[in-house]
């Protein structure tokens, strides 16, 4: 067996007429929903704060301290809002080893009680984050001596976001008599 390559030569017109024969399409963003732009919004906001830390930091040797307050309020942000993204496209971690193995009613029965678990833990969480705000709100940052409540209305409308994808994500498991977790294939394109 010879380990040699062998190239066929092509022309430069050859190469011009490979990007005629397909005409791209423009890019489909309906798949993103408000809390994806928001999330990356907020992305970009702690990407510029953590580079103008880097660059004060490392080339003007005289770093801003309140970039580092920024980008870890950012990154809460983030977490949280990006979170409803993962409940919507039911991304989030989730063991569907035992429904292989149940009967289908069975299967259906507890994957809608998992569907009202996770809604009862949305709300729940929902309370608390209120509740912490109402005790903490007014407290002011270390650097940038603004009110601490602005991170945790983030957090907050990062709850609401889950809780109303949640809801919205049962009733389309009611509706179509499977969920994610009884058929995992038919989510990601695997089952024929």
């Amino acid at each position: 067996m010879s380990t040699v390559e062998v190239h066929k030569q092509i022309t430069a017109d050859e190469i011009a007429h490979t990007f005629e024969d397909e005409v791209p399409k423009g890019a489909d963003l309906s798949q993103y929903a408000a809390e994806d732009w928001l999330a990356l919004a907020i992305f970009w906001i702690m990407a510029l704060s953590v580079f103008l830390q880097f660059f004060t930091r490392y080339v003007l040797n005289d770093s801003y301290a309140w970039t580092e307050e920024i980008a870890t309020y950012c990154l809460i942000g983030v977490v949280f809002i990006g979170s409803a993204m993962c409940v919507r496209m039911s991304r989030h971690i989730q063991v569907d080893l035992l429904f292989r193995y149940l009967p289908h009613r069975p299967a259906r029965a507890l994957s809608t009680v998992i569907d009202l678990i996770r809604i009862a833990f949305f709300g729940y969480a929902i309370k608390l984050v209120w509740q912490f705000i109402q005790i903490i709100g007014d407290e002011r940052m270390t650097t940038i001596k603004f009110q601490k409540g602005f991170v945790y209305y983030a957090v907050l409308l990062g709850f609401v976001l889950m809780f109303a994808r949640s809801i919205q994500i049962a009733v389309e498991n009611w509706r179509r008599g499977y969920s994610i977790l009884e058929r995992p294939g038919a989510f990601d394109g695997t089952e024929g």
